[in-house]
């Protein structure tokens, strides 16, 4: 009995709430969740970029990202609470992480109204938009769509989303696959990004040659940091993308027809984004049609265990 008092105080060695103590008990151990990859791969690139491309990103606009995002995870969490067990509601929080680091890595703005907004709707998309568990929207997709609609339509705050931002070096692009590769075999939904990026690759193709333009052009369109960014993170996002895999390829083939269209016919630089925000709440419909099992982040014997320290 003394014993077992004893392991509690060290893994919880503050009076907690019941409600936190899931999040200092150290339950889950370190990268068996897939977020965790996503996590540290994400804060790679961000600080790759920082110190090597010489962005114009402002700490405290990254400041302002994580704190709006985290804040509003927490308040929506309150306002909406999860069907499931205690744990849930903290370990959103690295969800929450992931938008953050996302809308850090691609969202530019020259004042910080944008930023805040575009963190705010991210995160209380997921919580607005859901059915049976699942968001319509990828949330950082969501809340730089959005920003950059107001910014068109309604302000002028100068929103963008920096496309060029890693240049041209092919070294950027195989760091790209490499831990894109890692966190897709991790998610195991690798069939979508492939998916994805062929149908891309081959319509980019076909236009080339039929324009006589030279390879390297083609090679300029596809080895760009945004869109590896996109179709190797916000693309496969196992909550808002369908679950069984039949779907998943129509799905990601869908979005990069219309991504196509967008970039081509329209000229629009942001088109990918675009794309995928239109495409993205036929989801339902797709999950409707291909019944298949719902993506855990946890394996279930963690999930199991972590419930029952959420439940005493």
């Amino acid at each position: 009995m003394v014993n077992q008092k004893a392991m509690q105080l060290w893994k919880l060695p503050l009076v907690l709430p019941r409600s936190l103590s899931p999040l200092f008990a150290l339950s889950i151990p370190p990268f068996k969740d897939a977020r965790d990859y996503q996590i540290l791969f994400l804060s790679v690139f961000l600080l790759l970029g920082v110190s090597t491309r010489d962005w114009s990103l402002k700490p405290i606009a990254i400041a302002l990202t994580f704190s709006i995002c985290w804040l509003t995870q927490m308040a929506m969490v309150s306002l909406f609470p999860p069907a499931s067990q205690n744990h849930d509601r903290w370990l959103s929080l690295k969800s929450a992480t992931i938008t953050a680091l996302g809308l850090s890595l691609l969202l530019r703005s020259d004042g910080y109204g944008a930023i805040i907004c575009a963190s705010f709707l991210a995160i209380a998309s997921k919580f607005i938009f859901r059915t049976n568990g699942k968001h319509w929207f990828n949330p950082a997709n969501f809340g730089i769509v959005v920003v950059l609609l107001l910014d068109t339509f309604v302000w002028d705050n100068h929103a963008w989303v920096s496309n060029g931002q890693w240049g041209e070096d092919s070294l950027y692009a195989l760091v790209f696959l490499g831990f894109g590769g890692i966190v897709l075999k991790k998610v195991g939904r690798w069939d979508t990004s492939f998916m994805f990026l062929a149908s891309y690759a081959l319509l980019e193709g076909l236009r080339n040659f039929w324009l006589g333009w030279t390879w390297d052009v083609l090679a300029h369109r596809l080895t760009s940091g945004s869109l590896l960014l996109f179709a190797l993170f916000m693309i496969t996002d196992p909550r808002s993308i369908p679950n069984a895999k039949t779907a998943r390829l129509i799905w990601a083939m869908a979005i990069a027809v219309l991504a196509f269209i967008f970039r081509n016919v329209f000229f629009n630089a942001d088109a990918m984004f675009y794309a995928l925000f239109l495409i993205s709440p036929l989801t339902v419909l797709c999950d409707r049609l291909w019944n298949a099992p719902r993506f855990q982040w946890l394996p279930k014997r963690h999930s199991a265990h972590s419930a029952l320290l959420s439940n005493p």
